[in-house]
């Protein structure tokens, strides 16, 4: 189905674009320097297939080799309203490029290396006993190719919704506000930073389970607990944040990313294979009364979803380079067709050799020398670093945006001092969390039945009908209700078997338990 809607061939806005500042990029300037004005005479609002292309780019950028450049740009419209929706024109918010961060630098690729990272974390090494097991071959399989294709048709969606209006929307609370109002912009916030906070959260608690996995190969004697290794991990997060601005600065450290998520998957990827190769038939029977089974299929089929989305597209297109929505397209198809791969070559080479009896964290499961189990483990945890500085970083532009300086040099003594105050406060709250409740992945579960599914499906649908609605035909309208209703009910079920989830460990665990 052509997700563009279709329509007639775009009128080209006239642009007027004003110089702008010096210290355009904020890595060392104040927080309104990244402010572009542009002003644009529509005929409608149509976001075509293309838009974001070179001659749909709205941005002005400054590349390292000619930073005095300025680069005009042109916004392709087609017929209807503004792209604002039905919104009332006085509760819109209107887009700005204002922030502490830097902007509109990175190229395509780096993008993609940023959404691979986050696909291949440590919690791929998870896929294998809490989505397969409960699933099954058939059913598995079929649900991870589906819940990639569903989840990069929907990240397209919100791609293409960068430029509206005549203006980009780096943040996703933005886009939602212009679209909808205030009340969706202060709801927006609150489920992305929920989401996110829960996400930073499991992964320290994934963090600290690598470090405990390590010590646990040479001394199994219960003096390191799981909530002391927790700790250590929020501490090591911490000095990472502390060195790292913004989300374009990780550069290197996303090569480094995806070294150490190679170490973990292929050694995870040999020693399952080795084991299945080496072991009797292995049990693949779905495990569970027929009630359990039913909400175990609905927790897995959220798992599913949460593999492939990260819940801030607009915030990681707003570091690409023009053309921008071009080039998020190019990043999205290389997180799906290339950074999968590894995700779906360990997942389903762990089912195979363990099956039913595959652990959530697959290294557990495997048998091999010990110092082989420990690098991949001690990769596990560094990688896990890097990933969590991903999903933490619009809690850091916001922070450093709102409350920083944003002067000088991101070096220097009073931007570094602010980020050991203001992410150290924040990160030693996840870390609490984290020690507090290692079992938060049945929270985590409920958290992303009520944001990830509506953030991802519900609102990028209903949002792309709001814009396009009058270059939609009716089929396509059916089409994208269809997605709002349909991932508002699954939304609705995987929040019910999440609750359920949540009762039934509360008899189990108890708080800083040593899992």
């Amino acid at each position: 189905m052509d997700i563009t809607g279709g329509g007639g061939p775009p009128i080209e806005a006239s642009t007027r674009v004003v110089e702008p500042s010096p210290s355009f990029f904020i890595s060392s300037s104040p927080a309104s320097s990244a402010t572009t004005t542009i002003t644009s005479s529509f005929a409608s609002s149509d976001i075509s297939a293309d838009e974001g292309d070179s001659e749909t780019s709205l941005l002005l950028h400054r590349g390292r080799e000619e930073e005095d450049a300025m680069t005009e740009m042109k916004l392709h419209v087609g017929h209807g309203n503004d792209g604002d929706g039905d919104a009332d024109s006085n509760s819109k918010i209107d887009a700005s490029d204002d922030t502490a961060h830097q902007i509109s630098s990175d190229p395509w690729y780096q993008v993609g290396f940023v959404l691979t990272t986050g696909v291949n974390s440590a919690y791929v090494l998870g896929y294998s006993g809490s989505a397969m097991v409960p699933l099954g071959w058939v059913i598995g399989t079929t649900g991870f190719i589906l819940a990639a294709a569903i989840s990069l048709y929907a990240n397209v969606l919100i791609a293409r919704l960068h430029e509206v209006g005549g203006k980009r929307h780096i943040r996703y609370r933005d886009l939602a506000g212009h679209i909808y109002g205030r009340k969706m912009y202060s709801l927006t916030w609150a489920l992305q930073y929920v989401n996110l906070f829960m996400i930073n959260t499991g992964y320290i608690i994934l963090a600290g389970q690598a470090l405990k996995a390590t010590y646990v190969l040479y001394r199994d004697d219960g003096v390191l607990k799981l909530p002391y290794c927790i700790a250590i991990a929020g501490f090591v997060c911490a000095l990472f944040a502390f060195g790292i601005p913004h989300l374009s600065a990780l550069r290197i450290w996303l090569g480094f990313s995806t070294f150490l998520s190679l170490i973990y998957i292929i050694t995870a990827f040999v020693l399952s294979l080795k084991d299945g190769l080496s072991t009797p038939a292995r049990d693949y029977s779905i495990p569970g009364s027929n009630a359990s089974k039913v909400f175990s299929t609905i927790g897995a089929a959220a798992t599913l979803v949460f593999s492939y989305n990260t819940g801030m597209l607009p915030e990681i297109q707003a570091t690409v380079k023009p053309p921008v929505i071009r080039n998020m397209e190019k990043a999205l198809w290389f997180q799906f067709v290339i950074g999968g791969l590894p995700l779906y070559a360990v997942t389903f080479v762990g089912y195979w050799a363990y099956g039913s009896s595959t652990s959530t964290y697959l290294l557990n499961s495997v048998n091999g020398p010990i110092w082989v189990k420990s690098v991949a483990n001690i990769a596990a945890f560094f990688q896990t670093v890097v990933a969590l500085h991903i999903f933490a970083s619009p809690m850091y532009e916001y922070l450093d945006t709102k409350y920083g300086r944003g002067q000088g040099s991101p070096f220097s003594f009073y931007n570094v001092s602010f980020r050991v105050v203001v992410r150290g406060g924040y990160l030693t709250i996840n870390t609490l969390v984290a020690a507090l409740l290692p079992f938060l992945g049945d929270f985590m579960s409920l958290t992303g039945a009520l944001s990830t599914f509506p953030l991802t499906f519900v609102l990028a649908n209903h949002m792309y009908l709001k814009v396009k609605k009058n270059k939609l035909s009716a089929p396509q309208k059916a089409w994208h209700w269809l997605n709002v209703v349909g991932f508002s009910c699954l939304s609705m079920a995987a929040a019910i078997a999440a609750l359920r989830l949540i009762v039934v460990d509360s008899n189990t665990y108890h708080l800083f338990a040593d899992l």
